[in-house]
């Protein structure tokens, strides 16, 4: 197994040789290393090789494991969350990618005021229509994005989706379209562009494909962690 700094060395190489493939300037996308079930020690050795941007999936592992690390890191919540988590986010998460109703991202935008702060965030759509996946109808996404657009404490900032699991990569490029048309078709409707910036989407499994389809930040754990260890 290389090591954590070979692997992030590797992961920039490939995003940047998918977006270069399609024309796409390489520092359009940000690399998320998710570090959910993997210790402290691992997620320090990442950052000193200069990775900054972090993702959890649990509010509960990333109370255990920020206060560890150095203050400087930038942690986003790339998982389901219950709003009554939403109360510990403040101290922990610049972003939240996981909003996936008007509720929840009232809540966020609560907490986030009281403690005086912003919270970029992303509405999780689920473009497969699977019931078993977190994520909004897109139907519903114009009818979250004005809400959130209307609230102090959060700053909606794009799109997030989670394609089928299927070990073929090229399986999920149809839903990495159908999110990019998704952003495409809110801001035809005059949602403003800072509001939609963003499309999270793409793992260690078919990043590169995401890149190709327009991704501006991938969810990257098991290539550079290696597998999953036992949860924190």
């Amino acid at each position: 197994m290389k090591d954590i700094r070979s692997n992030l060395e590797e992961a920039r190489r490939r995003i940047a040789a998918a977006a270069l493939g399609v024309g796409r300037d390489p520092s359009e996308v940000l690399l998320l290393a998710i570090s959910k079930t993997h210790p402290a020690e691992s997620v320090a050795e990442a950052a000193a090789a200069g990775q900054v941007h972090f993702g959890e999936n649990r509010v509960q592992e990333a109370r255990d494991k920020v206060p560890l690390l150095p203050a400087d890191l930038v942690w986003h919540l790339v998982g389901h969350l219950q709003s009554n988590k939403a109360k510990y986010c403040p101290d922990l998460f610049s972003w939240i990618h996981s909003i996936d109703s008007v509720e929840l991202g009232r809540e966020v935008a609560k907490r986030y005021r009281e403690r005086e702060k912003t919270c970029q965030v992303l509405i999780q759509v689920s473009v497969s229509g699977e019931a078993a996946k977190s994520g909004c109808d897109p139907a519903e996404t114009e009818e979250i994005l004005n809400a959130l657009l209307e609230e102090e404490g959060v700053s909606p900032a794009g799109l997030m989706t989670i394609p089928p699991y299927d070990p073929d990569p090229e399986s999920a490029r149809p839903y990495f379209r159908g999110l990019r048309e998704l952003r495409d078709s809110l801001l035809k409707k005059g949602f403003p562009g800072h509001a939609l910036k963003e499309l999270s989407m793409g793992m260690t499994g078919d990043f590169e494909e995401a890149v190709e389809e327009g991704a501006t930040i991938v969810r990257i754990g098991t290539a550079i962690f290696g597998e999953r260890g036992a949860p924190f």
